[in-house]
């Protein structure tokens, strides 16, 4: 009998479905057991980033990094690729140092660079088809406060200095509607105030519900939506624990294809997209996000091979979005884009050989631990020619 095992369902592909066993290992009796040189440690990977980082922060530690929400259970993330922002700071999957794993003949291994070296290598990240991981030994850092800019900046301003305004922030991104000719900009930068933390204010994500819903009944009203919703995005400053600060509300339903492209195509790259929707004139409701990841060496990440700009494209859940995938992903694949693993999607078994020189690799792993495909299912099948 197939088995998946299941964090929060943040992936919009079909990652965890399943006509066998479904796992969810977010009720185990486990605990953090920290490192004594505070480096690092073992952490439940049923356990999600935000139940984690609270534990953590209450130890004094933090994650080097998050992504914008944290939901996600900690083996999920990883096994996806998930990421945050900042130029130096690569992917959660990057903070991995060792896995305790159950393969699919029930043992229980540990692997690390030094112990079974190449089932760490693939495990790192893995879309779960190696086996269940059920702790990950995570690199810690001291915990840390920060301070989180919003500003609001000319899309033109914002192309021409991003690379300055990323390399003198730790965390640095933007949001852009399509027909707004301004964006939201957001840096994070470690601060030494400790001041008290404040939530994101009530009210912003039903007003935005709102733009949403006039969009999906009057989509020729779309752009002017957009401009005057941006007339309202006010400077803003808020300080706090690391943990609190990532995170965003997100209660609007919506639908997100993503790509990582080479950093230097990054940002015309995203134009492309933005004059393409604009020439479609397709009512496109959520803002495009734009941050960079730094590079790394693992078999499956689309960042394995030079750092990378990431553009996601998102639309809102109640409105149609195939069109609008299904026509820019090209401009992003012919930019040399790879997409994130958790995010719509139309790679095939080849595409996947050809983007990643050592899906083979991954794949002969794969064969040598799971042969009989126990953590298999039809998508990562088709997905991998399995």
């Amino acid at each position: 009998m197939r088995v998946r095992v299941v964090g929060a369902g943040h992936s919009f592909m079909p990652l965890c479905a399943t006509d066998g066993v479904l796992l969810q290992l977010d009720a185990l009796e486990e605990t953090l057991q920290i490192a004594a040189d505070g480096r690092s440690a073992w952490a439940p990977a049923g356990w999600n980033l935000k139940r984690l980082t609270q534990a953590l922060w209450e130890l004094g530690y933090s994650l080097p990094n998050q992504g914008d929400v944290n939901p996600q259970s900690l083996g999920g993330a990883i096994a996806t690729g998930t990421h945050g922002t900042g130029a130096h700071l690569g992917s959660l999957a990057t903070f991995a140092e060792a896995f305790e794993l159950m393969l699919a003949d029930g043992s229980v291994v540990e692997c690390s660079a030094h112990v079974h070296p190449e089932l760490f290598q693939a495990q790192r990240l893995s879309l779960g088809l190696l086996g269940i991981s059920l702790r990950i030994r995570v690199t810690l850092a001291p915990a840390f406060h920060l301070e989180e800019k919003i500003q609001r900046w000319s899309l033109a301003a914002a192309v021409e200095q991003f690379a300055e305004i990323a390399l003198a922030h730790r965390h640095a991104e933007f949001f852009v509607f399509p027909y707004a000719d301004e964006v939201i900009l957001k840096t994070l930068q470690p601060t030494s105030d400790d001041g008290s933390f404040r939530e994101p204010r009530a009210g912003e994500e039903t007003a935005f519900r709102y733009c949403c819903e006039i969009s999906r009944w009057l989509p020729s009203m779309t752009r002017a939506v957009q401009r005057q919703l941006m007339k309202f995005v006010p400077a803003s400053r808020r300080v706090g624990p690391a943990h609190r600060i990532f995170p965003s509300e997100r209660t609007v339903r919506f639908e997100e294809m993503e790509y990582e492209v080479p950093r230097g195509a990054g940002l015309a790259t995203l134009c492309e997209v933005i004059q393409w929707v604009r020439r479609r004139r397709l009512a496109v409701t959520f803002p495009f996000e734009f941050r960079w990841t730094a590079a790394d060496d693992i078999w499956l990440s689309p960042f394995n091979q030079g750092p990378t700009a990431a553009i996601s494209v998102h639309q809102y859940a109640r409105m149609p979005w195939t069109e609008l995938f299904a026509q820019s992903e090209p401009i992003l694949r012919s930019a040399g884009g790879r997409p994130h693993w958790g995010k719509r999607h139309t790679l095939a078994a080849a595409d996947v050989l050809t983007l990643y020189p050592r899906a083979a690799d991954f794949i002969s792993v794969r064969n040598r631990v799971d042969p009989a495909g126990k953590f298999t299912n039809q998508h990562l099948a088709e997905l991998f020619a399995l």
